[in-house]
């Protein structure tokens, strides 16, 4: 019988592609998959947020310059502050002229925080635990996407098998249809046997089918995380045909990138609930203003020529220091933090939840494993005993001693039995490889698998 290397081999020349190792996927998947840069695009933007938090301990500098045409009437009287109105300057005048005249101005404002109780320091702590979000959110896409290549590759592999088999058997059947044809036709058999076994290698036939079908399917899966056609897509068996070496399971699901991911998410929570604690502080502004202003109309209501004003002809220059407080703030800052500190609570249920799930899946996968382990040790013995029990089924029938459906029975045990020892490793394979994927960390399976 020909090897499964021989056999893959001759299945990728077929189709023309180039054979590719578990590996091999696993790393084009990374670089390849579009989710993966999606996340390193968000790094991008939380690092670029961080940058920009950072800019708020600097001071602000703003310009002006106007040029404009009004009236210069002017009265007395409050006016609350609005942003509708325009302002004048200047003493209110007898009469009510609709005479215009140009107004200029030109100005500099710098303003400076020299210090905030820690509020800048809190947000741009905020802004690098967010980053770190992202980071983790990196990481955990990626072995996502990592343990989606290995579980698809795994799973053509196992259908591949299941191709060769469902093969083997239309080959078995067509023989004893040979043999079942020559005793119908000498009248040693009823037609019905003739038509049993017929119906027999149409049942291989649509496994057959079936199979070629899993295959298919699971070449676009592992197409889409590669970002290639499936036609080009021929998995190496390498060591996943061999039992692996070393089943030992050590290690836990607390660095698993999903929950490493969701304590960066409570720590986020925390960091918020930090900056709001400062937010309730006074504000103070060191500031510093030089501007010049022309106009064109005198305190005694008389105008300039035509062109007055349109350049500024009086200057000044100021320096402050400013404080304000936000008095009634504390009821809303106190109701921000609260929602914060809920979401922190609901962070750490979600991280509770998260690692009991991720433990009971790592049960699972070392049940799945140690059941693996027996079946494929016994799958050779249950092979070896299907074998004769179809030989001698054959031979008891060729002898006129049992019927065929004895032999049908028999050939389909060696089938059965041929599939289970054929995937009996693949299993123990994809159960460690859930073992890994509760772990969170595929280095050690791959490791074992080149």
């Amino acid at each position: 019988m020909k090897s499964p290397l021989f056999l893959a081999a001759v299945f990728a020349a077929s189709l023309g592609a180039a054979p590719i190792t578990l590996q091999q996927a696993v790393d084009q998947s990374l670089t390849r998959y579009p989710s993966i840069k999606v996340s390193l695009e968000q790094v991008s933007a939380a690092a670029a947020g961080v940058q920009l938090a950072r800019t708020s301990f600097l001071p602000r500098a703003d310009f002006l310059s106007q040029v404009n045409r009004a009236t210069r009437n002017n009265v007395f009287g409050l006016l609350m502050p609005q942003s509708t109105l325009p302002s004048i300057s200047g003493p209110p005048l007898a009469d009510n002229s609709m005479t215009s005249v140009w107004g200029t101005a030109l100005g500099l404002l710098v303003a400076w925080e020299p210090f905030d109780f820690g509020l800048r320091k809190a947000n741009v702590a905020t802004a690098e635990v967010a980053r770190k979000r992202a980071e983790a959110g990196v990481e955990r896409t990626k072995f996502e996407v990592s343990f989606a290549a290995a579980d698809a590759f795994l799973t053509i592999l196992a259908a591949q098998q299941m191709v060769e088999i469902a093969k083997a058997s239309v080959v078995r059947g067509k023989s004893m249809e040979t043999v079942v044809g020559a005793l119908v036709k000498a009248e040693l058999r009823p037609g019905a046997d003739l038509e049993r076994t017929l119906a027999e290698i149409a049942l291989a036939e649509t496994q057959v089918i079936q199979a070629e079908q899993a295959v298919a399917v699971g070449k676009a899966a592992l197409a889409q995380l590669l970002g290639v056609n499936p036609s080009e897509i021929a998995p190496e068996v390498g060591k996943l045909l061999s039992m692996p070496v070393g089943l030992e399971v050590a290690g836990g699901v607390s660095e698993h990138p999903a929950a490493r991911e969701q304590r960066v998410a409570i720590e986020e929570a925390k960091s918020r609930q930090a900056a709001l604690d400062r937010l309730w502080y006074p504000k103070f502004l060191v500031q510093g203003a030089t501007y010049a202003r022309g106009t064109g109309a005198f305190a005694n209501g008389t105008t300039g020529g035509a062109a007055s004003g349109l350049g500024p002809n009086i200057s000044n220059w100021g320096l402050g220091f400013i404080m304000t407080f936000p008095l009634l703030e504390n009821p809303s800052l106190r109701a921000k933090r609260d929602v914060e500190a809920y979401k922190e609570r609901g962070e750490e249920a979600r991280l509770s939840l998260m690692v009991r799930e991720l433990e009971g899946q790592m049960e699972k996968s070392k049940a799945m494993l140690d059941g693996a382990q027996k079946a494929a040790r016994q799958a050779p013995v249950q092979l070896r005993a299907a074998k004769a029990v179809e030989q001698q089924a054959t031979a008891r029938y060729k002898a006129g001693l049992a019927t065929i459906i004895e032999v049908a029975e028999a050939q389909r045990l060696l089938s059965q039995s041929e599939v289970e020892n054929s995937i009996a490793r693949l299993s123990v394979w994809r159960a460690l490889l859930a073992v890994a994927g509760s772990k969170g960390d595929l280095a050690e399976f791959l490791e074992k698998a080149r």
